[in-house]
């Protein structure tokens, strides 16, 4: 096998990796913005707005992430 096929291989498993944390972390961001909304409903719309920074954070984490996997498999 050539590197290529394992510079491929290591980009996927990378990527597996990656998007396996950024749905638990937006799971478990979710999670915690919808308990805190039941819990206090007139906090809600700061609640909402707080969760979708977070979530946009973390997306661009992974979408760095990816990016960096992508370039690793292209060198060479």
């Amino acid at each position: 096998m050539d590197g290529y096929g394992l510079a491929w291989l290591a980009a996927g498993i990378g990527c597996g990796i990656t998007v396996l944390g950024v749905g638990n972390g937006i799971g478990r961001l979710a999670a915690a913005a919808l308990e805190a909304g039941a819990r206090q409903p007139e906090a809600a719309g700061d609640v909402r707005t707080t969760m979708i920074i977070g979530a946009a954070l973390i997306e661009g984490v992974a979408l760095f992430a990816l990016v960096v996997c992508i370039f690793l498999a292209l060198k060479g």
